[in-house]
């Protein structure tokens, strides 16, 4: 792209541009410590110094504000699971590990404060709003056909037997790892996480 195909952005269109992207920020840290029941849109104001009238101009309602967070939280997060899971130069499980342990580290340094802001609204939401869950629920698929695809390729060079199906033990990792790390956050420890890990790699994918 040249200059001259470059888009042009008033000031104007910059700053509201900026303003939702701070909202979406905002939001996501209020929303991942406490919860998205108890996160008032007053909050998120307060907290990003913008007035009322522009965040309903950038959101109809609290529920597209909630969508908009989780296509910020998604993107990111598969930006990042995308590069850990192409990595050529680990066999396929060492990419699946290390992005695992990376995400144990995460937590740790947060001090099990805050999980995964997916997992969190699931747990909350699922039961309350159809639109959310439906989201939520493609979402979590998304990770579980990357794992999948990891599972695949490891079968492929021998790190796995051909007996294994992918698609079932990607489950298997999402669901152990949400619930491991809502233990994790109960505890106040890495011992669920850890142990997760630990089990998984040298019983459920343990090398043929």
């Amino acid at each position: 792209m040249t200059d001259l195909d470059r888009p042009v952005y008033s000031g104007h269109m910059t700053r509201q541009r900026d303003t939702k992207t701070e909202l979406i920020k905002v939001g996501m840290e209020l929303i991942g410590a406490q919860g998205y029941n108890a996160t008032g849109i007053g909050a998120v104001l307060k907290q990003a110094g913008v007035p009322k009238g522009s965040f309903y101009h950038h959101f109809e309602s609290k529920e597209e504000f909630g969508l908009a967070i989780i296509e910020a939280f998604t993107e990111r997060f598969l930006a990042r699971l995308d590069v850990f899971l192409s990595d050529d130069t680990l066999t396929p499980l060492n990419r699946l590990r290390v992005f695992l342990e990376k995400g144990l580290a995460q937590l740790e340094s947060h001090s099990f404060n805050t999980g995964c802001l997916i997992g969190d609204l699931a747990q909350e939401l699922a039961a309350q709003n159809e639109r959310l869950r439906n989201r939520l629920d493609t979402v979590l698929a998304s990770w579980s056909e990357r794992f999948s695809a990891c599972l695949h390729e490891a079968q492929q060079v021998g790190e796995l037997p051909s007996s294994l199906d992918p698609d079932m033990v990607a489950g298997l990792i999402l669901s152990g790892w949400e619930g491991a790390v809502l233990r994790s956050k109960v505890m106040k420890s890495p011992k669920p996480v850890r142990e997760f890990l630990d089990i998984l790699f040298a019983v459920v994918l343990k090398n043929p």
